[in-house]
């Protein structure tokens, strides 16, 4: 797999979006998120890295496993929008999240082409 300038970007954010994730577990005060989303974020987050070194060797496998765990983190975001109580910054960073997601997702697909 070629490594193209859409690919590069694309898995540099998906890389500081797993860090910040897996970073982010203990730091959150169990309400917002919930600690089991915020652990699931972290699980997702790890995954993602992982994917993003392999991806980097040129695995389609790790492309593969960047875009899918990204969007399940992207979906952990979305109850944001709908539950009482969730303060307005937190409702913003979680649009900004899943925005920065789906550009992310936007410049990875590509690669995931055959060229034969």
């Amino acid at each position: 797999m070629k490594r193209s300038v859409p690919l590069v970007i694309g898995l540099v954010i998906a890389g500081l979006f797993g860090l910040i994730d897996v970073i982010s577990v203990p730091f959150g005060d169990g309400e917002h998120p919930p600690f089991v989303v915020a652990l699931a974020d972290g699980v997702l987050g790890l995954i993602t890295v992982v994917g993003v070194v392999l991806a980097w060797r040129g695995s389609r496998a790790g492309v593969v496993a960047v875009i899918v765990t990204r969007l399940l983190s992207a979906l952990t975001a979305v109850p944001a929008f709908f539950s009482d109580g969730v303060p307005a910054p937190a409702v913003a960073v979680a649009a900004v999240g899943i925005v920065l997601t789906l550009a992310c997702v936007a410049f990875l697909a590509p690669a995931l082409r055959s060229h034969a």
